[in-house]
Order: C-alpha cells, then structure tokens, then sequence
C-alpha cells in the first residue's frame, strides 16, 4: 500500500473518530452542566486525523508509546481548540471538561488504534476496504449502543443526586450542580440511617450466595454424570432438560404459596433459597454438561489411573479446568436471585426480611423522596455489574489450553 493511500485511509478513520467522539462526549457535557456548547468539529477532527497518521507511520506500539500519542492527543486539541475545548472558559467547570477531555482522547486513541491495526502489512484491494469498512462499523456499533446503555443508568444516577426541591422543579433538567460537594450523597445516606435499606442489601446478599452454592451443589453432579456416563433416558433427559421454562412461573404461585404457608416456610429467607435453586439448576445442569463434554477425558481417566478417586477427579481436575462454566452459571443464579421480584412480593411479609426488589417496591409505596427510590436502585444496580466484571475474565478464559500435551 503506498503512503498516499495510508494518508487517506487514516485521514478518513481520524475523522470518523473524531466527529463521533465530540458528538456524543458534547452531548452528554450538554446533559451534564446544563448549559449550550461549541462542539467545534473542524479542531476535533483535524487532532483525530494527526492521531490516526501517527499511529499508521509510528509502528512501535508499545504502552509507552500509547501513553505518549495519548498525551499529545490531549495537548493537541487544547491547542487547536484555543484551551476552549467546548467553547466554554477552561475556569468554568474546569473538573468536568478536564474530564471529558481525557475520555475523548482515549475513545479517539483506541478508536484509532482498533481501525489501522496492521494496515502496514495490507494490500489496497477490496478485502481491506471490506476489513475497515467492518471495524468502522463495530465501533460505530459499540459507541452507539453503549450510550444507549449508558443513558438510563445516567438519569437515574443523576435523579439520585437531586434535591427534592430541584426534581419538583424541573424534572427534565439532567445537570447537576457539583458545589453541593458531599451533600449530593444526602439520598444514599438517609436511605441505609432512615429506611433500613442495609437490611434489603443484606437479605439479597444472602439469598444470592446460597442460592448459588445449594445450585452449584446439584448442579455439578448432575451434569457430570450426564456429560460422561450412559444411563437409560439419558438423551431424552438432555432434550427436555430445559422445558420445566416452557411452564409460566406465575403457575407455580398457588402451590408453592400453599405448600410454604403448609411447612411455615412462608415469610422467611430459607423458602427464597428453596425457590431459587430449584428454578435455576436445570439451566445450571445444560450449560455445565455440555462445558464437561470439551474438557478431554484423557485428563480425567489420567487422574483415575494415578489413584484419584471419581470425586477427587471432579475436584481437583474437572472443577478447575471449568471455572469459565461456573463464573456463567454462578452468574446467572446471581442475577436471577438479586432481582427476582415475584416471589419475594408473595412470601414475604416482614419487611426485616425483605430483598432489595421487594423492598424498593415498599419504598415506592411509602412517602419515600423520588431522589431515595433513585438511590436506591443504583445500590441495587452496582453489585451485578461489579460481579460480572470480576467474572469476566472467567467468561472468556480457555483455562483447557494446554491440556493436553500434543
């Protein structure tokens, strides 16, 4: 590829990047400060585009390397800016600008760096304007439907910042004013010192967790006799492993109430951690047993030979070399008990005792302040996105790479 054709590949890529990282990053300043900007598309497209050819003519890519174009990007669209980014004072709200400088220049960095990777080794045909035409369109993708994402989960961050005074006032203002300093968190506190919103955190903490070992407990021997033994029924079994959810779980309302309020299991945490297992496990036993079907049973019939018992293999060979299956499948009783709603609303009764669904439902019927329910559902939020990011790097690890030798 000659360079005339890298200057205007990267030419193009740089300003896509920048156009689109301005966009978004302005609006969401608009949102933020509220307040009108200059997006100044012409200064953020020509710093994109110099970004975007040094990335292409500069083949070190190192982090040094990448922290140092970073830093340029940054000072380069101060510059061309006029130090005026947004069209606003760098002294007025000099944090948030600061801030979303650094964002855009990172998004403008990565977006660039995605785009042109390896362009030096490609030829001008059209299976390379094929290749950046699809890396254009799953960044464009990506920004997109993360700022969908995003959005919800700003508003009502946002809400929960709010005075009640500033919601009845103006419900569709979106800025929120950062000099109240740490009376801003006035909502979350209250929440836990005068609603007892600890006890709901709690509750769900521990509905979630035992759900997940009694689940994980039956689970795991289940689909490790359907991944490695023959038994009669056997694939019948695996076929209508999953139908259990062809069946409305409203149905089960009735006799579940009923049997419950029978074995005083009602209006108590031990008949959530019942309920909740019981749902989840056939899900739990089709994803681990085809997991157990990857893993080779060379490895295994090594560990029999070597004087493990059944169980000692599972333990120390199965179990270990399946952890990306567990982290789904914990994940997915987690989430399942954390912001199950229906079941909580029909057996629980004391509110000492309630989840966080159920008891933001009780708040909700209260005199609660709009700004509290808000608080609260971002508390309630947090803990399955922290969970599945620490699971992540289960989700996508090949722990089996390397098993065997070959």
């Amino acid at each position: 590829m000659s360079n005339i054709q890298k200057i205007i590949i990267s030419f193009i890529i740089g300003s896509f990047w920048g156009l689109i990282s301005n966009l978004i990053l302005g609006i969401f300043i608009i949102l933020l400060i509220g307040t009108t900007i200059q997006f100044n598309y012409l200064s953020f497209i020509i710093v994109s585009s110099i970004t975007s050819l040094i990335i292409t003519f500069y083949n070190k890519k190192n982090l040094q390397t990448n922290v140092s174009i970073f830093l340029l990007t940054f000072i380069l669209i101060l510059v061309f800016t006029g130090i005026s980014p947004y069209g606003l004072a760098i002294d007025q709200n000099s944090f948030l600008q600061i801030l979303f400088l650094l964002i855009q220049s990172f998004i403008i960095l990565i977006g660039n760096n995605i785009c042109l990777s390896g362009i030096n080794k490609m030829s001008f045909n059209r299976l390379f304007l094929e290749i950046i035409f699809i890396r254009v369109l799953k960044g464009f993708g990506f920004t997109f439907f993360l700022t969908i994402v995003l959005f919800p989960f700003y508003v009502m961050v946002l809400m929960s910042l709010k005075t009640h005074q500033l919601l009845i006032l103006n419900p569709l203002d979106l800025s929120v004013d950062i000099s109240r300093g740490v009376s801003m968190f006035r909502s979350y506190i209250e929440l836990f010192t005068d609603w007892g919103f600890g006890f709901y955190l709690l509750n769900s903490m521990i509905v979630s967790l035992s759900s997940i070992f009694i689940a994980l407990v039956f689970a795991i021997p289940g689909a490790y006799a359907v991944a490695r033994f023959n038994f009669p029924g056997k694939l019948l079994m695996i076929n209508s492993i999953l139908l259990i959810y062809l069946i409305p779980m409203i149905t089960l309302l009735i006799p579940l109430y009923s049997f419950f309020t029978f074995l005083n299991l009602r209006d108590s945490l031990f008949g959530l951690i019942i309920v909740y297992p019981a749902v989840t496990i056939p899900v739990a036993i089709y994803m681990l047993q085809g997991y157990f079907q990857t893993i080779p049973q060379e490895l295994e019939e090594a560990g029999l030979v070597d004087g493990l018992s059944r169980t000692g293999v599972i333990l120390r060979i199965t179990l270990p070399l399946s952890l990306p299956a567990l982290a789904s499948v914990s994940l997915f009783i987690f989430m399942v008990a954390w912001n199950e709603y229906l079941f909580a609303y029909m057996f629980l009764d004391t509110p000492s005792i309630f989840t966080l669904p159920r008891g933001l439902e009780q708040l909700d019927g209260t005199e609660v302040p709009r700004q509290h329910l808000m608080a609260g559902s971002v508390i309630a939020t947090v803990p399955v996105i922290v969970v599945f990011l620490w699971a992540e790097k289960y989700l996508t690890g090949g722990l089996t790479a390397g098993g065997i030798k070959g």
